[in-house]
Formats: structure tokens, C-alpha cells, sequence
């Protein structure tokens, strides 16, 4: 009975079940550890916010990640950085986007390492949420 009061809520709102779903749930890994690159991705909406204003603040949580060479990039509602914690010279990148999505602004993250290089699932997932938690200023 709960699980039917709850979908009908969700039809009410003109939520579809992906939407639903939070960033954690949203998490996905592409590729072959060790053998080629992997991305680590995930997406969340930020109710009734801009994508301007969210890129901002999603610049600033980028940051207290500890990313470098942060840049905006407006045309295409975008945030890039790169990180480089191995030693190795091989900087691993984040791409953040920030795009119309209803009444709010849907985010997407992805984190790609080279191949030869893994972060671990746990913490990546974490801190992409943060960072697109960050959106929500």
C-alpha cells in the first residue's frame, strides 16, 4: 500500500523513477580497471535554480575538492578542472554540466582516470555528490 501511495505521489509530480533517484543512485563506472581509462559519472536536479547560477557554485565545491586549473566554460554551462594525486604527471579530469531541466537545472558529473589509474568507488562517488550538492549554493 506504501509503495503505491508513493508512486502516485511521483505520477502527481511529473516524476519519472530515474528522477526520482538520488546522486548515489545515479553513480555508474565505465570501463576496465587497469586495462583502459574509466569514467565514474552520476547526475542530480537542483530544484528551481538556473544553470548559471548553479555553475558558480559548483566552480566553488570543484574547488574545495582540491581540483586545479578550474575553468567555466559558459558556452557550454560546463566546469573543467583537473587533479594529479599519483605522481605519475597523468592528471585525471572532471567535467561538470549544468543544463535547463524543468523548473531547475539537471548536473551531471564525470571523472575520468587513464588507463593504469583507479580511484577508489567509494570516495569518488562521495565527493561527486558533494560537488553537485554544492550547486544547490
Amino acid at each position: 500500500m506504501k509503495l503505491l501511495a508513493i508512486t502516485a505521489t511521483m505520477l502527481a509530480l511529473g516524476l519519472t523513477q530515474a528522477q526520482a533517484q538520488s546522486c548515489e543512485g545515479n553513480f555508474s563506472v565505465v570501463g576496465t580497471p587497469m586495462l583502459t581509462g574509466l569514467t565514474y559519472k552520476t547526475w542530480d536536479s537542483i530544484a528551481r535554480r538556473a544553470p548559471a547560477a548553479v555553475l558558480k557554485d559548483l566552480a566553488a565545491a570543484v574547488s574545495a575538492e582540491g581540483f586545479a586549473d578550474i575553468r567555466i566554460d559558459k558556452a557550454t554551462s560546463s566546469v573543467l578542472a583537473i587533479q594529479e594525486t599519483s605522481g605519475s604527471g597523468r592528471p585525471q579530469t572532471l567535467r561538470i554540466t549544468a543544463r535547463k531541466s524543468g523548473g531547475g537545472t539537471r548536473v551531471d558529473a564525470a571523472f575520468v582516470v587513464q588507463q593504469g589509474q583507479v580511484a577508489p568507488e567509494a570516495y569518488t562517488r562521495a565527493a561527486l555528490c558533494r560537488v553537485i550538492a554544492g550547486g544547490r549554493g
